[in-house]
């Protein structure tokens, strides 16, 4: 809608504020708490509108996450924990993760529904799964992975204190970037820290 001829210089200013307000308040009203069984058709649901994004582009639909069936998924979230944000009733974001016999925690399918990203969300679900791995799975450091053109997923893995370890071709057109970084114990300035971090992704 265009703007009215008499309205001021400033007012696209306040209504960015007043929108990175709604934002922020929807961002920390979602719950992140760990997944049911109930949920595994949601996380595919959400898997799915997920990786549209990704397969555009790479111009490649016939990515893993497009193709997975109920039943692998399943299989795949028995392996480890797995985390998921609730807004009321709806799953919009979700993350897991498994960890090796040398306390390597490798975290995956992180996602977060399009119209919530922005939002915080990412950073939250990261630092969460982070906690719980530390603490119940005594992980030693972390591993994960992103397209090497995937540039948000990239930026917020670098804030929170990833660092590429290693890249793989996997097909004519996508390369896999490995990043890692080392566990440590989050309580304190360093859980505000996260905190703040988590807001802000």
């Amino acid at each position: 809608m265009p703007w009215r001829r008499r309205a001021s210089a400033t007012a696209p200013v306040r209504a960015d504020r007043t929108e990175k307000g709604r934002r922020a308040h929807m961002g920390m009203s979602v719950t992140i708490a760990a997944a049911t069984e109930d949920d595994a058709e949601r996380i595919l649901k959400l898997q799915y509108l997920c990786y549209q994004g990704e397969a555009e582009l790479y111009g490649d639909y016939s990515l893993a996450p497009l193709t997975q069936s109920l039943a692998d998924l399943r299989a795949e979230l028995d392996a480890g924990p797995v985390l998921v944000a609730r807004l009321g009733d709806e799953v919009v974001g979700s993350v897991r993760a498994t960890v090796d016999g040398d306390g390597t925690a490798v975290i995956s399918g992180l996602m977060v529904h399009p119209r919530m990203q922005r939002h915080g969300l990412g950073g939250r679900l990261l630092a969460a799964v982070e906690e719980r791995l530390a603490a119940e799975r005594s992980a030693r450091r972390y591993r994960l992975a992103a397209g090497h053109r995937n540039e948000g997923n990239l930026r917020l893995y670098r804030k929170w204190g990833y660092e590429p370890v290693a890249t793989e071709q996997l097909t004519r057109k996508i390369t896999l970037v490995t990043l890692e970084k080392g566990a440590a114990s989050v309580h304190g300035d360093a859980r505000q820290e996260a905190a703040a971090l988590a807001r802000s992704a």
